[in-house]
């Protein structure tokens, strides 16, 4: 019995704190990392109401109490992910036109991580599930020489971006590339990549590709970054209305944060998870440490063919993959939509994080 006691003060104590602290507005490292394991957190708060109610023969109010709250606390982290689960309706349509593929759209997307030197695994499978347009992210420039040596025939349209701070990025595409930009929005070290492309059926798509930096104490001290990224897309896209849009990337986020679903709001996109299930890519190699970080979002004409976590590939990170089917509806839904409060935050995010890197280069100048 003193043992269960034990067992449930200390995960109590790690539960209750991890489901209080997201409450607080603040954008500290240690307050927003609480967003990223709320189904572990699901679990260490039963199993600490369980211990509890099966340490306690009393049934005074105390201890009735204090079982109420770690079995709250444990329904409201379960509420938090229902939507990412079967059991919730789905967002995204499933596909209906699967025999005509000229409205066909199949994205990879792959934090390769820098240091990994499995070049080999990530070539051999991209040429498997044979993309039409791949993202890497982590690319350095040696990752771009073993990468083009094995796949610059299949992909003749690229956009190259190799750095050594973990934010290179690269587009690699069969499908000609209509006006690629570069975006540095936040910082003027971590890119991102605009670009539009042209389906097969005449419809032109426009793609967004982010990477934007995590809240950590190796990293940034707070999200205000990652979070102003996020705010700046969605109100690009919430500008370009009746545009067909995928924005997709290694967002360092999860999808049930309010970052991400202020981004949903803003700008209207499905995420196609939502009753599929949580697809967390990562950590790779830590199966109990594992959330949603590798995100595609897209506008309502799109439907879902395929949502599918790859095969480990030497990373941290599994590779996403996504084939969607251009089939617009009169009736589809538009996802969430922002309200007055969302846009007004928004905007207030993107200053914030605006001005916390001008902070930032003031005092690497002195």
């Amino acid at each position: 019995m003193i043992a269960l006691r034990i067992v449930a003060y200390v995960l109590g104590i790690i539960g209750v704190i991890g489901t209080v602290l997201p409450f607080l507005k603040y954008d500290d490292w240690w307050i927003r990392g609480f967003d990223y394991p709320r189904q572990q957190l699901v679990v260490i708060l039963f199993l600490s109401a369980t211990c509890w109610f099966l340490s306690n023969s009393s049934n005074g109010a105390l201890n009735i109490t204090i079982g109420v709250v770690l079995t709250l606390a444990a329904l409201y982290q379960a509420y938090r992910i229902y939507p990412y689960t079967k059991l919730h309706s789905k967002d995204a349509r499933e596909a209906e036109i699967l025999d005509n593929d000229e409205g066909h759209l199949t994205i990879m997307m792959s934090n390769v991580l820098q240091t990994n030197r499995r070049t080999d695994l990530v070539i051999d499978l991209v040429k498997n599930v044979n993309p039409d347009i791949l993202l890497t992210v982590e690319t350095n420039k040696w990752w771009e020489e073993k990468l083009a040596e094995g796949l610059d025939e299949d992909f003749p349209y690229r956009v190259n971006i190799p750095l050594e701070n973990l934010y290179g990025m690269h587009l690699w595409s069969k499908i000609e590339l209509i006006d690629p930009q570069i975006k540095y929005r936040i910082k003027d070290d971590i890119p991102g990549i605009d670009t539009r492309i042209k389906l097969p059926n005449g419809r032109e798509v426009d793609l967004y590709f982010v990477h934007p930096m995590p809240p950590s104490p190796s990293e940034a001290y707070a999200s205000t970054g990652r979070d102003a990224e996020l705010s700046l897309v969605g109100l690009e896209v919430r500008d370009r209305p009746n545009r067909s849009t995928i924005v997709a990337g290694d967002m360092n986020d999860v999808a049930w944060s309010h970052s991400s679903r202020l981004f949903q709001r803003i700008s209207g996109l499905l995420d196609p998870r939502r009753g599929r299930g949580l697809f967390s890519t990562f950590h790779a190699e830590y199966s109990l440490l594992r959330w949603p970080l590798d995100h595609v979002f897209h506008s309502s004409d799109f439907a879902i063919i395929d949502l599918e976590r790859l095969p480990y590939v030497g990373s941290d990170h599994f590779p996403v993959l996504i084939k969607l089917s251009y089939e617009p509806q009169q009736d589809e839904n538009q996802g969430e939509q922002a309200e007055g409060d969302d846009l007004e935050e928004a905007r207030e995010t993107i200053e914030m994080g605006e001005r916390s890197e001008d902070d930032a280069v003031i005092k690497d100048n002195d």
